[in-house]
């Protein structure tokens, strides 16, 4: 499937349609407990079907060592952002809106796609979980109004260099390019613009710095955390008081 294409293009309409949708429904029910119900289910639902995707590509007929192994980000992803909308933990909500809008965003801008032996199913799997883990964010920041703070910002950093070293590593033991943390993708993306590797990863890590600080600014002026109060026991994210509040009172 040719980037920018109209399929591909087709998709992104869709994804945008569904992400605004579901922010707007969520926000206009959001102290319903039906709301968190579906949240919650589609939490698990995320849960079931990125496990059941990773084992069958673990699967005899389906193992490639330099694919089969869930070392990208986006294979993290799926695991936290239902871990999210299952617990509403800080943590992970605070990974998830740094991750699922700005590293994930790059596979559905610029897909590095090469669809095998079942096209059909890898493409309905490859552009769904990725939409989930875009929408998810978008859910849980302006469907239900959690928002990340400083600390959440720098939690989510720690976590992705963590990360990057894990797959790294991987790659090193296997001679793959898990996470991208080896070599830029084989299509285009925005790893071209930043320097050949390992160059590039200085520069995706000061990229990270400010996007991600740009980010979190909006949440953090004086004016929001007035209107606000801590989520999580280590205020990693903040929800508006009176959505906070209801959330006691359900729980």
């Amino acid at each position: 499937m040719p980037q920018y294409g109209v399929v591909h293009v087709a998709v992104l309409v869709v994804i945008v349609v569904v992400a605004v949708v579901c922010a707007l429904v969520t926000r206009r029910t959001r102290d319903d407990d039906s709301t968190m119900r579906v949240l919650r289910i589609s939490g698990w639902m995320l849960l079931v079907v990125s496990t059941v995707w990773t084992v069958w590509g673990l699967l005899p007929a389906n193992w490639d060592l330099h694919q089969s192994l869930p070392f990208h980000f986006s294979d993290a992803l799926r695991y936290l952002a239902a871990i999210a909308l299952i617990t509403r933990a800080g943590w992970a909500i605070a990974v998830v809106y740094y991750w699922g809008l700005t590293l994930n965003l790059q596979s559905v801008l610029t897909p590095d796609l090469n669809y095998l032996q079942f096209p059909v199913l890898e493409f309905a799997m490859y552009w769904s979980l990725h939409a989930a883990v875009l929408i998810a964010p978008i859910v849980l920041t302006w469907g239900l109004g959690y928002r990340p703070t400083w600390r959440g910002y720098a939690v989510t950093f720690g976590a992705t260099i963590v990360w990057s070293a894990v797959a790294f590593a991987v790659n090193l033991m296997t001679e793959s390019n898990y996470s991208y943390v080896s070599g830029g993708p084989a299509g285009a993306s925005l790893l071209d613009v930043l320097g050949p590797w390992p160059l590039y990863l200085l520069s995706v890590a000061g990229l990270m710095i400010l996007v991600w600080g740009l980010m979190t600014w909006p949440w953090e002026t004086e004016r929001s955390r007035a209107a606000t109060r801590a989520a999580d026991r280590f205020a990693l994210v903040r929800q508006p008081a009176s959505a906070a509040r209801a959330g006691d009172r359900r729980g």
